[in-house]
């Protein structure tokens, strides 16, 4: 008996990969993965990483890449069979027993490495024969040279199911399946799963070829997507892999930076006008891994998406992406094209300097960031200010450093204040030094608390946290949802929240800061600021207080559309809604009374 895929599958979703591998490589939790250094090269800095989610390992230097079976064949120096039989042993899993000519071709099994190498000959093969008229035709209207579809490999896939197991009749059908050049569907023969289409091979870091992608070919065709990529295998996963890759890293070791552009035609575009340090992700968003193989390329690498609204949209989430795992000295910057162009379009039109230049004026991440969430927020109110800044704040908290968050929050505050409510002064170039908010900013910091303000509480607030810097650590998140109305007052949670997180993340840097708020003055004596009154009544009456600030205006803002509606209908639905509203504001109300006078 045949082992089968789905057997095999069987095997592998009963084996815990990390497992596997700990008996002899010493594996570390990374978040929802491991990391080593790779068993398979010399390293000092761990990129090898292991998902008992996905079921794959990866190295993120040497490109190694493998599954439980795998790894018992390439690290245990096992043969298949005996990898499969030890593994299944320990799953409880009894192996099919194969009759003595089946046994002898297990043995002598050929690796997926091999099945992708005959696989990518005969593409190739078809793309010179008559078939692959079609192919050709379309390669000379893109303006390929003989030496370009050579060297990146271009072949053919015949309108054939079966085409592909006869050229490769000498591998197994489990393996073609496996490799996934064949599709498995259940009560129905297998087929080749690319048909009539142009195809690309796709290369580990070795230069191995490991997947393919294979592009149509009939445009007038609606059943079928005009790309398609081989699917995650043994030696293949998309997420961890970036086409072009093993020329791209030998390049951007010579011109110092790594360019991202989206498709395939793209980095072949750009290699052949010059441009040797291109890669592509594999037709999706780029991915955290794939953001790592970048910074062991270039500390900065430059995005370069097509100048359309799905190219704007792959660099939003490719930053996004990108935010937790900032650290000192790695992060991505990004050029903008014209819109409607991609780099295809750029080079053949303008050639390889024009693009060169674009490279040169690559704006920062935190500038990216910028100019995507001030180009999506409307300023036409006070809230859309408001929100604007909630959504800086955000993207800065993203940021697992803790010395970046900071820099990167300033920075974006600062720009606001400049640009959105430039009354207000920065507190980022000019205002701070060294981190220190300077006593020029001080004083006009206290002039605004001090004159005009309609949020005395949340100056009480503040100021209370301010004189017990202990408590702050477990009020900074809930103070991040408080939106004042008042932008004076805004500015001034901003200054105060800065200093917080500094002295949560035990820096020197907020003392100034923190001391001047602490001698706020308010015309209210809230109990909560009374230098007697003990932690846990403060922290009693901080809950209440913040309660008050944060549910105040969306109490308000429902009892006058409760108000609105019931006005309109006079139904004794919407009556009972706005009796609802108005007590939540009446109990908010005497919340408020209470807490000015209640006994700390």
């Amino acid at each position: 008996m045949a082992l089968t895929p789905q057997w095999l599958d069987e095997l592998r979703a009963r084996i815990t990969l990390s497992s596997v591998i700990m008996r002899t490589t010493k594996l570390r939790r990374a978040g929802r993965e491991w990391k080593a250094c790779c068993p398979f090269h010399n390293e000092n800095t761990p990129s090898f990483t292991v998902s008992d989610e996905k079921g794959f390992y990866h190295c993120f230097g040497c490109g190694a890449h493998g599954d439980a079976i795998r790894w018992m064949t390439d690290q245990r120096g096992l043969s298949f069979i005996d990898a499969v039989q030890e593994l299944a042993s320990e799953a409880g899993l009894e192996v099919p027993r194969p009759d003595p000519r089946e046994a002898k071709r297990a043995e002598q099994r050929a690796t997926l490495h091999d099945v992708m190498a005959a696989a990518q000959e005969w593409f190739a093969e078809n793309l010179r024969s008559a078939d692959g008229a079609k192919a050709r035709e379309y390669l000379q209207r893109r303006g390929l040279d003989a030496h370009t579809v050579e060297r990146f490999g271009f072949g053919y896939a015949p309108d054939s199911r079966g085409a592909l197991k006869q050229a490769l009749s000498r591998f197994e059908e489990p393996m073609l399946i496996e490799a996934g050049l064949r599709i498995a569907v259940e009560d129905k023969d297998p087929y080749d799963r690319f048909r009539d289409r142009l195809m690309l091979p796709i290369h580990d870091a070795r230069g191995r070829v490991i997947a393919f992608g294979g592009r149509i070919l009939d445009a007038e065709r609606k059943d079928a997507p005009k790309y398609l990529n081989s699917p995650d295998t043994p030696l293949f996963d998309k997420g961890r892999t970036l086409y072009n890759l093993h020329r791209a890293g030998p390049a951007s070791r010579k011109s110092g930076r790594v360019v991202v552009v989206e498709g395939y035609m793209d980095v072949i575009a750009l290699a052949a006008a010059g441009i040797e340090e291109a890669v592509a992700p594999m037709g999706t968003a780029l991915t955290e891994q794939q953001i790592e193989l970048l910074w062991r390329m270039a500390d900065k690498p430059i995005l370069c998406f097509d100048g359309d609204a799905a190219g704007q949209r792959a660099a939003i989430r490719a930053a996004e992406r990108a935010l937790p795992l900032l650290r000192p000295g790695c992060s991505l910057q990004f050029v903008h094209l014209p819109a409607g162009l991609d780099p295809d379009d750029l080079v053949r039109q303008h050639g390889a300097e024009y693009l060169r230049a674009l490279f040169d004026t690559a704006i920062t991440l935190v500038d990216q960031i910028w100019h995507t969430e001030r180009s999506t927020t409307t300023l036409s109110s006070p809230d859309d200010k408001a929100l604007l800044r909630n959504r800086l704040i955000e993207r800065a908290l993203q940021i697992e450093d803790g010395e970046i968050r900071r820099l990167y929050r300033r920075h974006l505050l600062d720009r606001y204040y400049s640009e959105v409510a430039p009354k207000f002064p920065k507190f980022g170039a000019g205002n701070v030094d060294h981190g220190r908010i300077n006593p020029e900013s001080l004083a006009q910091l206290r002039y605004f608390v001090e004159h005009g303000s309609r949020e005395v509480l949340c100056k009480a607030v503040l100021s209370a946290l301010a004189r017990r810097p202990r408590l702050i650590r477990q009020y900074f998140e809930r103070l991040h949802d408080y939106s004042p109305r008042d932008e004076t007052v805004q500015y001034a949670l901003d200054v105060f929240l800065e200093a917080a997180e500094s002295q949560i993340d035990g820096a020197e840097e907020p003392r100034s800061a923190l001391e001047e708020i602490a001698r706020w003055t308010v015309p209210i004596r809230y109990p909560f600021l009374a230098p007697d009154a003990s932690d846990y009544n403060v922290c009693k009456l901080l809950d209440q207080a913040l309660a008050i600030l944060i549910e105040k205006p969306k109490i308000q803002s429902g009892l006058d559309a409760a108000t609105k509606q019931y006005g309109e209908t006079m139904s004794t639905e919407d009556e009972a809604a706005q009796a609802y509203w108005r007590q939540r504001k009446q109990e908010l109300d005497a919340m408020t009374r209470e807490i000015r006078h209640l006994d700390a």
